[in-house]
């Protein structure tokens, strides 16, 4: 809870991945994927209840097992590879309904650490925003992009009134990294998205942001646990 709002955070994690089978389970530096997003999430000063939605039993028996809680079984056709993102959440506000805000922690974000969720938390309550979302600063700008035409013709993306030719003079350019995702739950049922024009940044470093879609993603991500 915080400034008297009680505050509900939800883990997504659905059985049917294509990239990795089985990934929010598969083993990640000795334990399941979703391990780690359970195991920060609880450390949070401000959540009150941490839920899981899934579908699949074996990802519900490890939740369970380490303490988050699994109020319901995800209807099959909220798991779908078509499912859009906010649809889980929007069920479980609906099922659970006496929550101010909600908390979306996708598990593809296991380096995130608990003072990244409660920064976000926090951002949100004192910027007095409806959303919050956890950002890092890209490497590659977009002010250097191209899209290909016909024949392979360069067209710049982004149009400048004046050429940018060292990358000190590029503005910062942010990503959203799927980490973290805070909402005004009231807001978030009539916009039914986190990302709106009143949407908050919060800032995380890039070493915290990765997101795991590939086995590749797998192994980096072990390398960067492995350092801490």
């Amino acid at each position: 809870m915080i400034g008297n709002k009680k505050i509900l955070a939800i883990i997504p994690a659905r059985g049917g991945s294509k990239g990795v089978p089985h990934k929010n389970i598969k083993k990640l530096a000795g334990k399941p994927l979703i391990s780690w997003t359970i195991e920060e999430a609880k450390k949070s000063r401000y959540i009150d209840r941490l839920i899981l939605s899934s579908e699949d039993h074996k990802i519900i028996e490890i939740a369970r097992s380490q303490g988050c809680d699994v109020p319901f079984i995800r209807p099959k056709h909220l798991s779908e590879d078509a499912t859009p993102g906010i649809d889980p959440v929007l069920h479980a506000i609906n099922q659970l309904p006496s929550f101010d805000y909600v908390v979306l922690l996708q598990p593809t974000s296991p380096l995130r650490l608990v003072e990244d969720i409660d920064g976000c938390i926090e951002n949100i309550v004192n910027m007095g925003a409806p959303a919050c979302v956890s950002v890092a600063k890209t490497n590659e700008s977009p002010y250097w992009m191209y899209t290909l035409k016909e024949n392979n013709i360069l067209k710049q993306l982004i149009v400048q009134k004046k050429e940018i030719e060292r990358r000190q003079e590029l503005p910062d350019v942010y990503y959203t990294n799927g980490a973290i995702y805070v909402a005004d739950v009231n807001w978030l049922l009539k916009s039914g998205t986190f990302l709106g024009e009143e949407t908050v940044a919060y800032v995380m470093p890039r070493n915290r942001s990765n997101d795991i879609d590939t086995e590749e993603d797998f192994l980096f991500c072990e390398y960067l646990l492995g350092r801490r």
